[in-house]
């Protein structure tokens, strides 16, 4: 449903107020697992490259241990990124900042088959117990 002018006004109102406020943003960016989750996918980018720099240096010298550090540092690094990413996707905390978050809070769990059953048992309805 589109908003009416007035409301489209109040609202780019409020956008620029919260937009000044550098408090506010500082307090949303810091609260984003976005942010931190990009940050650490830089490291991670950055760590990838140190370890394969590693691994041509051990080709280049012939010392098999840092070689195999060198890929060690790019499996770790890689495995950091991925978590980073997994964290990235995650939605942002708005009680961190005194909002209210408008969707469910509660993440359904990764449980198996029983864990679900077991669930929508708790949840029937109070007449079929």
């Amino acid at each position: 449903m589109p908003l009416s002018e007035h409301e489209q006004r109040l609202f780019d109102q409020i956008e620029r107020s919260l937009a000044e406020d550098p408090k506010f943003a500082s307090a949303v960016r810091n609260s984003d697992p976005r942010f931190h989750a990009r940050r650490r996918f830089v490291v991670a980018g950055f760590g990838v490259v140190v370890g394969l720099a590693l691994l041509v240096l051990a080709v280049m010298i012939g010392s098999t241990l840092l070689g195999v550090g060198g890929f060690v540092v790019m499996l770790a690094a890689a495995a950091f990124a991925v978590q980073s990413r997994r964290k990235g996707n995650a939605p942002a905390d708005l009680h961190a900042v005194g909002g209210t978050a408008s969707r469910r809070t509660r993440q359904p769990r990764r449980g198996g088959l029983i864990d679900r059953l077991e669930d929508r048992w708790r949840q029937r309805p109070e007449g079929h117990r």
